[in-house]
């Protein structure tokens, strides 16, 4: 029945024919009960919920339904109680038989557990034994698989311990994609195979040890790579002296030098890294040949790069390696640029320096050439560019300081080797002998202030007077130093004198000296011969147009050098610059290089001695100047004296014989010189003269001092008429006193009228006496506030003569403000 069917409310039953209608719903409700598909609880709340006291009849049936069941149990039993007692009697007779054929099996049961016993004892023993045999069997069987894969890993282990990284790399892989897969599942060969990868980590640690252990010697055995790679260049260099003497520069040699023994050549990494691991097995033949080549094997051990780099291309790694290599190599190239600080102080600082830089880049290229692809041409480029750069800084920086030019020109020598050494290796050094023309500059200043201490040291010690030669040896001594040719003096006997002083020759043979030394930087330059004459000429005109010249300047000024050395030094001066054309054919006959070669350089140093000379000629009027105002500081004149002594002034003859003695020595110099020297004195002679008598600290003059001053005046037309240096014409050296004389004679001839009458005409007496020179002395004449003014004479004896100088000053004063006025 279902739920929906036991849910619905039960029909209302009339009260007057319940029981009819109970027994058929009640029927219904025992049904749903005894149906065990059914739910209980549904049906039981049927019941209690249809009718008010329905379950109380409820029970009352079911009470009834229960006894009508338990009739039809009993009837049932009832039934069959016969057959029941029948089985039990027939049971009972079976016991009897069961409990003896229980006796029975239970013996036999022990009499066959008797006889079986030693049977299963034996069985036992026989099967224990088969299992064994098994197990024995399986055992062999998986040693066999594994002794090949412990044999391996033995055989790798020996490997790791004899260093041979490579050959146990090819083993682990041999491990690990042959032997291992075959046994993997046994627990050993698990810890195994996790092993493998830590040993690949040791490997590559350990090979990265030895590198940096490489890069760590090698720093120390650079410095003999380069050492021993210089020399053999510089031993190349000379056997070739002859032949690179007369080559133009154009070609260069490869060095003896190598790093492998032969040409270097690129090789595969793999069979250097068999090199390696079995070097017993490698035979390097030697060389027979007469010398022995060093190489940089026999120095350094390059294993550590090889193996290095093979164990990281099989692990796979090899760009990390090549960074780390190329990175650690950067790091030490700057290291290795890095001068000393002292570096300049020495020649040995410079040679370690070079040393070092040659051995990197020898070992560079070496690795370059001996592993593929390490290194390439564009990095080894690279790291020589960023040297270059560095190493001519440094060289220029430090050869600044250099003062000694010995030291430079070594520097020098070194250069050219440490260049010809690095460019037989491929690198390029245009830029280092760009740099040799700098440190050449450099050089040159160095040879420069050294001969400035020469020169200076021979100026100092010259006697500055003409070398007497006693004998025909002497002669030839001084001729063999100095190109002198006179035949007036070859036709003297001896003894004679040369003309000009001892250190004329010694200077020419400093100037010979300094063309050795500059010649010996421009060798080996690879450059032209004609390159080098011109560098030479340039050179020796430096030397003679700033040293030589400067020299003769600071000595021309010097105050202990008189009109005597003066005047030698001018002939010095003129012998020198005659034996400059013989210094250009010494230049000439070095280089073998004709001076009428177009952009030959020529000489112009000659123009150093004529700056000499006329500084000297300056000189020499400045001086001779000076010495006479020292004469005429000497000068005591009485300006108030009423007459004149009769004779000169005692200065003045000294003044005058001093010029003579002066004039004589200069008979030596040139003519014009000794003219211009002549006429310069007496100019000036003039001109002071002129300015004592204006002196404006001088109030008062007497016309017996006019008379003693016109004496000395004469003294001085004399000297100059006398000729004191030939060459003059006529009267023109007396022209140099013509305004004193002029002012003079107007004054001791009183002539004011003649004066005033012709003043401005070409034709004039006084043409050369200025207005305002006459009338200041004249204001000194007619002082009538001063004792013994000439002019009381006058107005005693004739006043008119008094009225005549008041209208002479009146006149010249008015011509004197005409001629402002004009102005």
């Amino acid at each position: 029945m279902s739920r929906d069917r036991v849910e619905k409310p039960l029909p209302d039953i009339p009260e007057d024919d319940g029981s009819r209608d109970d027994e058929k719903g009640f029927g219904n409700v025992f049904a749903e009960l005894e149906s065990v598909d059914l739910p209980l609880g549904t049906t039981l709340r049927s019941v209690y919920d249809d009718q008010p006291n329905a379950h109380k009849r409820f029970m009352e049936k079911l009470e009834v339904r229960i006894r009508n069941h338990d009739r039809e149990i009993e009837k049932m039993c009832n039934f069959h109680h016969q057959g029941f007692v029948d089985a039990i009697t027939e049971l009972l007779k079976v016991r009897a038989d069961a409990e003896k054929l229980m006796g029975q099996v239970t013996d036999t049961n022990r009499r066959l557990q008797d006889a079986g016993r030693e049977v299963t004892a034996q069985t036992e023993e026989v099967i224990r034994c088969r299992i064994q045999q098994r197990n024995m069997t399986t055992t062999v069987e998986r040693l066999q698989l594994c002794i090949p894969v412990l044999e391996m890993y033995s055989k790798l282990k020996e490997q790791l311990e004899s260093k041979r990284y490579y050959a146990a790399l090819k083993t682990m892989e041999q491990l690990e994609k042959v032997y291992i897969p075959r046994v993997s599942r046994y627990r050993f060969c698990q810890i195994m195979a996790e092993n493998l990868p830590k040993l690949r980590e040791d490997i590559k640690d350990i090979s990265m040890s030895d590198l940096k252990d490489f890069l760590e010697s090698i720093r120390k055995h650079s410095d003999k790579i380069g050492e021993t790679a210089m020399k053999q260049a510089q031993q190349h260099r000379t056997f070739n002296s002859v032949v690179q003497k007369h080559d133009s520069g154009m070609g260069y040699t490869k060095p003896v030098y190598s790093l492998n023994g032969r040409t270097p050549t690129q090789h595969n990494g793999l069979a250097a890294e068999e090199g390696v691991d079995q070097p017993e097995e490698e035979g390097v033949e030697e060389d027979q040949s007469e010398e022995e080549v060093l190489t940089a094997q026999d120095l350094v051990d390059f294993s550590p790069v090889y193996r290095c780099l093979h164990i990281y291309t099989v692990l796979g790694d090899r760009e990390t390696f090549e960074n780390y290599y190329r990175k650690q190599r950067k790091k030490q190239a700057r290291l290795v640029l890095q001068p000393q600080s002292n570096m300049q102080e020495t020649v040995e600082g410079y040679r370690r320096y070079f040393n070092q830089i040659v051995g990197f880049f020898l070992v560079e290229d070496h690795v370059l050439h001996s592993t593929q692809g390490l290194l390439t041409r564009a990095f080894t480029d690279e790291l020589w560019n960023m040297a270059l750069s560095k190493i001519t800084a440094v060289l220029r920086t430090h050869s600044s300081y250099c003062s000694d030019p010995d030291l430079v020109l070594q520097l020098k020598n070194l250069i050219v080797i440490f260049a010809d050494t690095l460019q037989g290796y491929g690198y390029p050094v245009n830029r280092l002998f760009d740099l040799l023309f700098e440190i050449r500059d450099q050089y040159n200043e160095t040879l420069l202030k050294k001969w400035a201490l020469v020169f200076r040291e021979i100026f100092e010690l010259d006697n500055y007077s003409p070398i007497p030669v006693e004998t025909e040896e002497e002669y030839k001594s001084v001729i063999s130093r100095f190109p002198f040719h006179d035949a007036e003096i070859e036709k003297q006997d001896f003894p004679k004198k040369l003309p000009m002083s001892q250190s004329v020759p010694q200077i020419y043979v400093q100037v010979k000296e300094f063309i050795y030394a500059s010649l010996k930087f421009s060798e080996s330059l690879h450059r032209s011969w004609t390159e080098i004459d011109d560098m030479l000429r340039k050179s020796t005109n430096l030397l003679l147009t700033r040293t030589l010249s400067g020299c003769l300047q600071n000595l021309i000024k010097k105050p202990h050098i008189g009109l005597t050395e003066l005047v030698q030094i001018i002939i010095n001066t003129t012998h020198l610059e005659q034996a400059c054309k013989y210094l250009e054919d010494f230049i000439t006959n070095i280089t073998n290089v004709s001076p009428e070669t177009v952009h030959t350089t020529r000489l112009y140093g000659l123009s150093t001695f004529k700056d000499a000379r006329h500084a000297a000629e300056g000189e020499i009027y400045t001086k001779l100047n000076q010495k006479i105002d020292e004469f005429i500081q000497l000068a005591d004149y009485d300006w108030g004296m009423p007459e004149s002594d009769g004779q000169a002034s005692g200065y003045l003859m000294d003044l005058i014989n001093f010029l003579r003695s002066t004039f004589q020595v200069f008979t030596h110099l040139p003519g014009k010189v000794a003219q211009t020297a002549c006429m310069s004195a007496c100019k000036h002679l003039s001109t002071s003269l002129m300015q004592m008598l204006l002196d404006s600290e001088l109030k008062q003059i007497s016309m017996g001092a006019v008379q003693q001053f016109n004496l000395d005046v004469i003294q001085c037309e004399l000297f100059a008429s006398s000729e004191p240096v030939p060459g003059f014409q006529g009267d023109t050296l007396q022209l140099a006193f013509i305004d004193l004389r002029q002012l003079l004679d107007l004054f001791m001839v009183w002539d004011w009228s003649t004066y005033l009458a012709d003043y401005g005409q070409p034709t004039s007496k006084y043409l050369r006496v200025n207005p305002s020179t006459a009338l200041a002395l004249l204001e000194k004449m007619k002082d009538t506030s001063k004792k013994n003014n000439i002019f009381s004479q006058f107005r005693k004896n004739d006043r008119d003569k008094q009225k005549l100088i008041e209208t002479v000053v009146k006149q010249l004063r008015s011509l004197v403000n005409g001629m402002s006025q004009h102005s």
